[in-house]
């Protein structure tokens, strides 16, 4: 399991022109889905995402987590993070996950966020989503586990 997480000022996922997710700062977190991916590995990138320190300290150094700063998470399922890139000119997605698991894990994971965490939205599992975000650095990281 793969997450692209940003540390953002502020972030949106519009469907059809419509917001279906919108945080001020916090984390934008991409999520990509494997084969073998299961709860045991939501969890573990959950409690990855909500612990990672990204954010800054009264020192400018990046000490805190969006846990100790209770910023907004944004979780946006996108199944390109699981394309294999290694050769070629064209992404393979042999590895990633069928969409009906994938969604169902999908929806686990922002369960669980919910209840770790205040201030969780989400895009639309399978819908062309436009995400808006302005980050914060810029400060990137991609988390697997």
């Amino acid at each position: 399991m793969r997450a692209l997480i940003q540390r953002v000022n502020y972030a949106e996922v519009k469907v059809a022109g419509e917001s279906v997710g919108k945080i001020g700062p916090g984390i934008l977190a991409l999520i990509g889905m494997q084969k073998e991916d299961d709860e045991g590995s939501a969890d573990k990138l959950l409690d990855r995402i909500l612990a990672y320190r990204i954010f800054s300290d009264d020192e400018g150094k990046m000490n805190l987590s969006l846990s100790d700063t209770g910023g907004g998470l944004l979780l946006v399922s996108q199944f390109t993070l699981a394309a294999a890139t290694e050769r070629g000119l064209r992404p393979s997605f042999s590895s990633a996950m069928p969409p009906q698991p994938a969604e169902a894990l999908y929806n686990y994971l922002l369960e669980q966020a919910r209840l770790k965490h205040a201030e969780v939205a989400s895009g639309q599992f399978a819908a062309d989503m436009q995400v808006a975000l302005e980050n914060n650095g810029p400060v990137t990281f991609l988390l697997e586990v």
